[in-house]
């Protein structure tokens, strides 16, 4: 198994093929740094309380947020109506009376990890531990949403990091993957926004994300390859400069 020393963890006596930084190279990245422009802060709602009676929290296929997730169902609801009718169809008749707000209400939920942070999902499940040896879990599902068609892509993640003293508790690897993917997004921007938030909570020597995608926009429409499948990978730390390291990452991720 990959170990590392305490010169790694400091960043001070590890070689690297780049100029060597004053401080550890986990703090040049920041989650802001892989935020979006535009995209609704994070997060985006209240705790007001009060609104123990609202029937929109009672719903079982939402994560209920009052007061703005709330007050966005109206709006989204008369756009998905406006857009039925658009394709020709009867909003009013039996079969799609109540399609506006089911789909708005699923656009919601396709969308929750918008109203969600790193700090509220960690909740405080960084342990110290003296270990220093790779920490991997893999075939994490995912679900997301293509914002340049807003159909789905899903498929399946994998995270390694090399602990500097801390760990994460393990659920919570799969959370962050949540977190990013429960959003508009592209493949690319998850992986290192998966890895950046992992790096930021628990501060190891290296930390190795491999996400395995199938997009709908290239399956239903477009180019209509239902076999073909997109892998993307966001290497750092002793990942991207240790091969021997990057290779063990990656024999566990390829094994049965």
């Amino acid at each position: 198994m990959a170990t590392i020393n305490g010169d790694q963890c400091n960043n001070t006596k590890a070689k690297k093929p780049r100029p060597l930084l004053a401080r550890t190279w986990s703090d040049n990245y920041e989650i802001k740094d892989v935020e979006i422009p535009g995209s609704p802060q994070t997060p985006r709602t209240s705790t007001t309380p009060g609104h123990e009676n609202c029937t929109f929290h009672h719903d079982l296929e939402l994560d209920h947020r009052p007061p703005t997730r709330e007050a966005m169902l109206p709006e989204m609801s008369r756009a998905y109506k406006l857009l039925l009718g658009s394709l020709g169809e009867n909003p009013d008749r039996q079969g799609l009376l109540k399609t506006p707000e089911r789909a708005a209400k699923a656009m919601l939920f396709f969308t929750k990890g918008y109203d969600q942070s790193l700090e509220e999902v960690l909740n405080d499940a960084i342990f110290d531990e003296d270990h220093d040896e790779m920490v991997v879990v893999k075939d994490i599902e995912m679900f997301s949403m293509c914002e340049h068609h807003l159909v789905p892509f899903y498929g399946k993640v994998s995270i390694g990091y090399l602990p500097c003293g801390k760990i994460l508790g393990l659920s919570k690897l799969a959370r962050i993957v949540e977190i990013y993917s429960r959003r508009l997004q592209v493949q690319e921007r998850l992986t290192k926004q998966i890895a950046v938030a992992v790096t930021k909570a628990v501060q190891p020597a290296g930390v190795a994300v491999i996400v395995e995608g199938t997009h709908m926009c290239m399956v239903m429409r477009g180019v209509q390859k239902i076999n073909s499948k997109t892998v993307t990978s966001t290497m750092l730390g002793v990942f991207r400069d240790d091969p021997k390291t990057r290779e063990e990452f990656l024999n566990l991720v390829q094994s049965k």
